[in-house]
C-alpha cells in the first residue's frame, strides 16, 4: 500500500482566523450538559450526557416530531380540530388555557405546545393523534428508538414527573437534530417568540431566543426535583450546533449556562470544509490499464471540526494501492483519505475512481509488461 502524504496544513491554517484558546472547564452550574456540531456530529462538550434524567417539558419536542410527521404525510391538516376533553382542560403545569369541549385548530396547538409550553395543548394533540395519550407515549418510546435515542422511555406527552418517564441529554440532542433535519417546513414555528390565544398573551420560555440572534429553537423544561433545563440550537455562517443542559438551579443559571456553551462551541471550535464532494484529492498510477492514471476524489463534503489552537497539529495522509490494476469502475473505492492529529480517533473517508478505467488492450499490456521487467513502473 501506498501511504502518500498531502501538504494540506498550511491551507488548513489560513482558514483558521484566531488561534486563540479557551478554558475547556467551563464554569456550568448544570448537573447535565452537551453540545454537539451537527456539521461533523461531534460532541463537542458532555458533562453526564448519557445519565437517565427527568426530561420535563423538554418531553415536547418528541410531542412536536410525531405531530410534525402527522402533518408531512398528509394525514394532519393546520386547520383540522381536535376536541378538548376535560383531561386536557385540567392538567396543571403550563397552559395554553384551552377550554373543555372546544375544538381547537392543530395550528393554534402546536403554538401552544411549542411557544406557551402548554401541557393541555399537548394532550389535546395526543388524544386527537392516537385516540389516548397513553397510547400516543407509546408511540413516542418507539419513534425515540427509531431515531436511536435508546436511552430513554415516554408514558405521557407533557414531560409530567413519573418514575418511568426518563431521557438523557444525549438522546434528546438527536431527536433535536432529527427534527431540524426531518421537517425544515416546521421547524420555524421553534423562534416563535410570542403567542396569544383567548386573549391570553405568553412569551416563549427559551432564553437564547432574546440573547442569542443565532438561535431558532427548540425547548425548555422545569421540574422541582429535575430542576430546569433546554433544548437549544443555533446556526452560525451555515454552522449549526446543538445543546441540552438539565439540572440548572434556577431559571436564571439555566439562561446563564445555556449561552456560555453555545457561545464557546462557536468561538472555540471550528468546522471547515476540507474538500468538497467530487473533488479530486489525489491522482493514483493505473496497472495495465486503457489510461495511465485515474482520479480519486471524495463522495460527499469532507468537514473536520477542531479546536482552533489544534490545527498544527492536523495531518492529512492518502493511502492507496500503487499502481492500482484495472479495470476500475466510476465509483468504485480505490483509497483512504486519514485525517490525523486532532486528539482525538482518526478519521477515514474512502475514495473513489472518478471515472472508469479499462483494461488496456492485449499489446498495450504486452509492452507495459516487458517494460515493468525491464525497467520497473513509473
Amino acid at each position: 500500500m501506498k501511504n502518500k502524504k498531502v501538504n494540506f496544513l498550511v491551507l488548513f491554517t489560513l482558514l483558521i482566523t484566531s488561534l486563540a484558546q479557551a478554558d475547556e472547564k467551563l464554569p456550568l452550574e448544570s448537573s447535565q450538559a452537551i453540545l454537539i456540531d451537527t456539521t461533523t456530529d461531534q460532541v463537542l462538550f458532555d458533562k453526564g450526557a448519557d445519565a437517565q434524567m427527568l426530561p420535563s417539558s423538554m418531553t415536547k419536542i418528541l410531542t412536536m416530531y410525531l405531530v410534525f410527521e402527522e402533518l408531512k404525510s398528509g394525514r394532519l391538516k393546520m386547520d383540522d380540530t381536535f376536541i378538548v376533553s376535560e383531561k386536557a382542560w385540567r392538567k396543571q403545569g403550563s397552559k395554553m388555557f384551552v377550554k373543555v369541549g372546544d375544538r381547537v385548530r392543530v395550528e393554534d396547538l402546536i403554538r401552544g405546545v411549542i411557544v406557551q409550553s402548554g401541557n393541555d395543548a399537548s394532550i389535546v394533540l395526543a388524544e386527537g393523534i392516537a385516540g389516548s395519550e397513553e397510547a400516543f407515549a407509546t408511540q413516542m418510546t418507539h419513534k425515540a428508538r427509531e431515531l436511536g435515542a435508546l436511552n430513554s422511555n415516554f408514558v405521557n406527552a407533557t414531560g409530567w414527573p413519573d418514575e418511568n418517564h426518563y431521557s438523557t441529554p444525549h438522546d434528546l440532542a438527536l431527536i433535536a437534530k432529527r427534527t431540524i433535519e426531518h421537517f425544515p417546513q416546521y421547524y420555524p414555528f421553534y423562534k416563535e417568540m410570542v403567542f396569544t390565544f383567548n386573549n391570553i398573551r405568553q412569551m416563549n420560555r427559551n432564553p437564547l431566543l432574546y440573547t442569542m440572534p443565532e438561535c431558532d429553537g427548540l425547548k425548555t423544561g422545569s421540574t422541582d426535583e429535575g430542576g430546569y433545563g433546554v433544548v437549544a440550537s443555533a446556526i452560525q455562517d451555515g454552522r449549526r450546533l446543538i445543546m441540552v443542559i438539565n439540572g440548572a438551579k434556577s431559571k436564571k443559571e439555566r439562561a446563564k449556562d445555556s449561552e456560555t456553551l453555545m457561545r464557546w462551541g462557536f468561538s472555540y471550535y471550528v468546522s471547515p470544509l476540507l474538500f468538497k464532494a467530487s473533488e479530486v484529492v489525489e491522482k493514483a498510477d493505473v496497472w495495465l490499464g486503457d489510461k495511465p492514471l485515474v482520479e480519486m476524489v471524495v463522495e460527499k463534503d469532507v468537514y473536520i471540526t477542531a479546536p482552533r489552537h489544534e490545527s498544527k497539529n492536523l495531518k492529512i495522509e492518502v493511502k492507496y494501492q500503487s499502481p492500482i490494476p484495472a479495470p476500475i469502475k466510476a465509483g468504485q473505492r480505490v483509497g483512504t483519505l486519514i485525517i490525523k492529529g486532532l486528539n482525538a480517533k482518526d478519521k477515514e473517508i474512502p475514495l473513489v475512481a472518478a471515472y472508469q478505467v479499462e483494461k488496456a488492450s492485449f499489446i498495450k499490456r504486452i509492452k507495459a509488461a516487458v517494460h515493468y521487467l525491464l525497467f520497473g513502473h513509473n
